[in-house]
C-alpha cells in the first residue's frame, strides 16, 4: 500500500480527493495540507510515496512545491491536480506522473495510482533502489484530447505521423495531435523510435510485423500496417539487426 499527501487550499477539494483515494485498496495512509509550506513541513516528518498538488494555492504553487521536493532525499511521485488544463507542459517539465483535471472521475484517479505503483515497483527492482526518487520515471508528453489534459507515457506510443508542423501520436486506445514537429520528436526518441516515411516514426518494441524485401515493402504496429520508403531501407534494416528483429522476406 502506498502513502501520499494531498495539497490544496481548499477543504472540500482535499475531502472528495481523500475519499476517493481511500476507495483505493491500494492506497494506505492519506496525509493532507492545506498550503505549501504546510505540505514541505510534513513530508519532512513522514515521506511519502506520491503527492496530489493543487497547482493554484497562495504562498507556494503546487509548481512551487514540486520544486522544491525536487532538493529531498526521498521525493514523492508527483500528481498535479487543477481546473487548469494550461499547466501540463510545465508538469511535464517537472516529471509529473499524472496531470489530472477537476472534477477527478474514479476511474482516471486510479490510473493515476497504477502509474505511480508501477514507478514506484520499477525503482524497487533497480540496484540500490528503494525510495521513490530512485525509481525511474517513464518520459511523458502532454496530451490533450476531448478537452481532457493527460501526461502520455511514450512507451504507450505505437507510431507518430507527421501532420504538417504538429504530430499525432497513436497508442492502442486512440490518438492525440501535440504541437510538436515530428523531426524532434525523431531526434528525442531516437532510442525507441526509427524513422521508415517521411510520415512516420515507429516504436521498435510494438512492431508486428516486418516485410521489407517485397515491390511495397512495409511493417506492421498494432492493426496499422504502414509504408517504408526505399531511401529509409538501409536504415531500418540496420536498426532492426540491432535490435535482434529479422525481417521476413
Amino acid at each position: 500500500m502506498i502513502s501520499v499527501l494531498i495539497a490544496d487550499d481548499e477543504q472540500p477539494a482535499i475531502d472528495e480527493l481523500a475519499f476517493l483515494l481511500g476507495q483505493d485498496p491500494r492506497v494506505g495512509v492519506i496525509h493532507q495540507a492545506a498550503s505549501g509550506a504546510e505540505a514541505i513541513r510534513l513530508i519532512t516528518r513522514e515521506p511519502v510515496d506520491a503527492a496530489f498538488l493543487d497547482i493554484h494555492m497562495p504562498g507556494l504553487t503546487g509548481f512551487d512545491l514540486a520544486r522544491a521536493l525536487q532538493r529531498f532525499e526521498r521525493r514523492p511521485a508527483l500528481v498535479f491536480v487543477t481546473a487548469d488544463e494550461e499547466g501540463a507542459l510545465e508538469a511535464f517539465d517537472l516529471a509529473a506522473v499524472d496531470y489530472l483535471l477537476k472534477p477527478v472521475r474514479t476511474e482516471r484517479l486510479q490510473r493515476s495510482v497504477t502509474r505511480i505503483v508501477e514507478a514506484l515497483k520499477a525503482g524497487a527492482s533497480s540496484p540500490g533502489a528503494g525510495t521513490a526518487s530512485s525509481a525511474p520515471q517513464p518520459e511523458v508528453i502532454a496530451v490533450t484530447l476531448g478537452g481532457t489534459t493527460r501526461m502520455l507515457r511514450r512507451d504507450e506510443v505505437r507510431y507518430v505521423q507527421a501532420q504538417g508542423d504538429y504530430a499525432r501520436l497513436h497508442t492502442e486506445e486512440a490518438s492525440y495531435l501535440v504541437r510538436v514537429p515530428m523531426a524532434d520528436l525523431e531526434r528525442q526518441w531516437a532510442d525507441a523510435f526509427v524513422r521508415i516515411h517521411r510520415s512516420y516514426l515507429v516504436a521498435v518494441p510494438h512492431l508486428t510485423r516486418i516485410r521489407l524485401g517485397t515491390e511495397h515493402p512495409s511493417v506492421t504496429v498494432g492493426a496499422a500496417e504502414l509504408p517504408v520508403s526505399r531511401r529509409l531501407l538501409p536504415a531500418l534494416r540496420e536498426r532492426l539487426e540491432h535490435a535482434t528483429i529479422r525481417p521476413r522476406p
